[in-house]
C-alpha cells in the first residue's frame, strides 16, 4: 500500500513549528482567534489571515477534495467535525471503500457488540482497494469475528472482577485504572474493552459515577498513581478532562497521571494547543499513546505528539501484536524508529487478548519473542518494547523475553548475546549453581 506517512513526506525536521502554519512568526490556537474567543464564522473565515494551528499532508487533502468537497479545511481540522462525523455505516464506508463481500457482510450483520467508527481522517490512510491493508484490517469488521474459539473471553483480563467501584479496576497495589468514559472516535476490531461498548445504558461519563470513583482513590492512601483510559479520555471535552484531572490532584498521595488514548493516532486534530496548553498545568502527566503500524505515522499525528513532548509530556506506545498486520522485525523496526523520531518512546509491545473473535488478530506468543530479539542489539535500547502478555483471569502484565540467560556454571552465569554467542559473568555472591 503506497501511503504518505512521516517516513516519505515532504520533509520536515520535528521542532516546535513542525505542524504549524507560522504566520509572522507567530502561533495561536485555532479555538481562540476571535475578540469572543468563540470558533469562527465558518463562512466568513479567511483561512490566509487565520495563525493555523496544523499542517495537513498532500494525503489528507487529496482525500478531503474527492470525499467531503463541501468540507472546508478548517472544519476538516476541527476535532468536533471530526467525531461527530466518524463512518459507522455500509453506506458511508461503502462509499470511501471497495468493500469486499467479506466486509460488506461483516458490516450488514454484525456478528457482535463492538461499533464501527472510523473518523474522516484515519479514513484517508486506509487502502481503498486492498481489504489486507493493515490499517483497513485494524478498523474495517470481517466475517471472521463470528468465529469464537476455545480461551476467549468478553473479559479475558477479568477486569470487572477487580473493580471496586462503577469505572476502577484496582490490580495491583499502588495505581489504578479510571475508565472515564465508554466512547472512542475511532473503534479497534481486536479491542480488549469490546465488552463495554456493547452494553446497553453504559455511560461513564456521569458525575456521579466519576465521584464515586474520586472517593475510592481518595480513601486509598497507596493509591499513588491513576490511569485515565476508557474508551478514550481525549473524547471528552478541555473542561470536563480538566475538571476530572484538577481533582485528581487535590488528593495528596496521587503522584502522578497517565493517560491511555488513541486519539494522537485517529483524531490528531484533537490535540489543540489549548489542550495542551491545559494539560502542561498538572505535570507530572504522562501519556501513552497506543498505535499500530507505520502508516500511522503521518505529518498530523507527528506534529500532535510534537506538540505534546514539547510541553513537557513523556510520551510512551503501546503495540497490540496482530497477525498479518505488524508481526515482522521489519514493521516493528520502521514503527519503533519512526516512534523515536517524534520523541515517542516504545513501551509496551502486547500479546493480543483473547476476546471473542480475535483469533485471526493473535499470533504465537514465539513470534512476539522473535520480533523482540530481532530488535534487541540490532537497535537501540530506547525503541525495544517490552513484549507482555496481560494474563487472563487478571493476572496482571507478564514480561516475556528471548532467553538469554542460559544458566549457572560453576557459580558463572552463562548468557548469550544478540548475536547468539555464549558469555561468561562471574556472579561471586550468588551460590554454585550447575546449568539444568
Amino acid at each position: 500500500m503506497e501511503n504518505e506517512t512521516l517516513f516519505n513526506e515532504e520533509a520536515e525536521p520535528p521542532g516546535h513549528a513542525t505542524g504549524l502554519v507560522v504566520v509572522k512568526k507567530k502561533t495561536a490556537d485555532f479555538f481562540s482567534l476571535t475578540t469572543d474567543h468563540q470558533q469562527p464564522s465558518l463562512a466568513k473565515s479567511k483561512p490566509e489571515r487565520i495563525y493555523f494551528p496544523f499542517k495537513d499532508s498532500p494525503r489528507s487533502r487529496t482525500f478531503r477534495k474527492k470525499h467531503y468537497p463541501d468540507i472546508s479545511r478548517i472544519e476538516w481540522f476541527d476535532w468536533r467535525w471530526q467525531f461527530q462525523n466518524a463512518i459507522r455505516s455500509v453506506q458511508a464506508l461503502d462509499a470511501i471503500l471497495h468493500l469486499s463481500d467479506n466486509e460488506r457482510q461483516a458490516m450488514m450483520h454484525p456478528s457482535g457488540d463492538l461499533p464501527v467508527a472510523i473518523t474522516p481522517y484515519y479514513a484517508s490512510l486506509i487502502s481503498p482497494d486492498d481489504p489486507s491493508s493493515p490499517l483497513r484490517r485494524c478498523v474495517v469488521p470481517v466475517v471472521d469475528e463470528c468465529l469464537h474459539t476455545k480461551g476467549e473471553e468478553e473479559d479475558p483480563l477479568g477486569e470487572d472482577a477487580d473493580s471496586p467501584v462503577p469505572g476502577i479496576v484496582h490490580r495491583y497495589p499502588d495505581r489504578v485504572l479510571f475508565l472515564v468514559t465508554d466512547i472512542c472516535s475511532t473503534y479497534c476490531r481486536y479491542c480488549t474493552r469490546s465488552r463495554i461498548f456493547g452494553r446497553q445504558h453504559q455511560c461513564f461519563i456521569d458525575t456521579a459515577k466519576w465521584e464515586r470513583a474520586l472517593d475510592y482513590i481518595a480513601s486509598n492512601p497507596n493509591v499513588r498513581d491513576v490511569l485515565l483510559s476508557g474508551g478514550d479520555p481525549l473524547t471528552l471535552s478541555d473542561d470536563r478532562l480538566e475538571w476530572l484531572i484538577s481533582r485528581l490532584r487535590e488528593i495528596p498521595h496521587v503522584e502522578l497521571v497517565r493517560i491511555g488514548t488513541k486519539v494522537p493516532v485517529v483524531m490528531p486534530q484533537r490535540i489543540t494547543p489549548s489542550l495542551v496548553s491545559m494539560l502542561k498545568k498538572y505535570h507530572p502527566l504522562w501519556m501513552s499513546i497506543h498505535v499500530t503500524h507505520p502508516d500511522e505515522l503521518t505529518p498530523e499525528m507527528s506534529a500532535a505528539c510534537i506538540r505534546l513532548a514539547d510541553a513537557g509530556i513523556p510520551l510512551g506506545s503501546q503495540t497490540v501484536l496482530l497477525a498479518g498486520i505488524n508481526d515482522s522485525v521489519s514493521t516493528m523496526t520502521r514503527l519503533v524508529h519512526g516512534l523515536l523520531q517524534i520523541r515517542v518512546r516504545p513501551y509496551y509491545l502486547y500479546q493480543c487478548d483473547p476476546i471473542p473473535g480475535s483469533s485471526h488478530f493473535r499470533t504465537p506468543i514465539s513470534k512476539g519473542l522473535e520480533i523482540i530479539k530481532g530488535l534487541r542489539g540490532h537497535t537501540t535500547g530506547y525503541a525495544v518494547p517490552t513484549f507482555v502478555v496481560d494474563a487472563p483471569g487478571g493476572g496482571g502484565k507478564i514480561p516475556l523475553l528471548p532467553e538469554y540467560a542460559i544458566g549457572w556454571d560453576k557459580g558463572d552465569l552463562m548468557m548469550r548475546n544478540y548475536e547468539g554467542s555464549l558469555f561468561r559473568y562471574p556472579d561471586n555472591h550468588a551460590e554454585s549453581k550447575d546449568i539444568h
